[in-house]
């Protein structure tokens, strides 16, 4: 394929589906959530993740993530902001009471889909080493003379952002159909959680401490 300079479109979506199997902080997301509300949280967190690629993809096409990269200063912010921002998921997760609760409770308790979506955008979109992985990645995939790059990295990131709603809704589901057996035991169900939110936390400290 050579639309706008595009090259080895195969290649690239293999890529992708071996970058999202490897598990990072938006897997935990959708797994936590899935675990703490079921498959349609599950689903909507995925299609947060999948929003936060696409903004990914529109600032790596206009620059920004090349601003960011090359600026120390605004790449600590962010790091730093993306990881607090995932160790507070994690202690809210570690800190709940939901072991303790009837299904009615839970289910009141529940956070909003709205909520739910643009947490999840925010984890992927926090993170830097999306930006860094855009723009790393995405450059090999688009012809160093193509005359819309532009184009050419929306469309990369337009199809990575689908084949990451493809698999993170799998997860999603898989991890929905656990929590729902789990639903039977509160005790193994609060065990799970607390595997998420200590997933979380570590995430989110080797985020925040990572120097590169």
């Amino acid at each position: 394929m050579d639309f706008f300079g595009i090259t080895d479109v195969g290649l690239f979506c293999m890529a992708v589906v071996l970058l999202n199997a490897t598990p990072g902080p938006d897997t935990a997301y959708i797994i936590g959530r899935s675990l703490a509300q079921g498959r349609s949280a599950g689903l909507i967190s995925a299609a947060g993740i999948s929003a936060g690629c696409c903004i990914h993809a529109v600032a790596s096409a206009i620059g920004l993530s090349a601003i960011l990269a090359a600026s120390a200063t605004a790449f600590t912010a962010i790091k730093l902001a993306g990881g607090a921002y995932l160790v507070y998921l994690g202690l809210r997760m570690l800190l709940s009471k939901s072991s303790r609760a009837s299904p009615d409770t839970v289910a009141h308790d529940a956070r909003p889909l709205q909520t739910i979506f643009l947490q999840a955008m925010a984890t992927n979109v926090l993170n830097p080493k999306v930006i860094l992985f855009f723009l790393a990645f995405i450059p090999q995939f688009v012809h160093a003379e193509a005359s819309q790059k532009t184009m050419a990295f929306l469309l990369l990131g337009v199809i990575f952002a689908l084949i990451s709603m493809v698999w993170n809704s799998g997860t999603a589901f898989l991890a929905g159909t656990l929590a729902r057996r789990a639903g039977r035991n509160p005790q193994a169900r609060r065990w799970l959680e607390r595997v998420v939110g200590a997933t979380f936390i570590a995430l989110g400290a080797k985020l925040a401490l990572t120097e590169n």
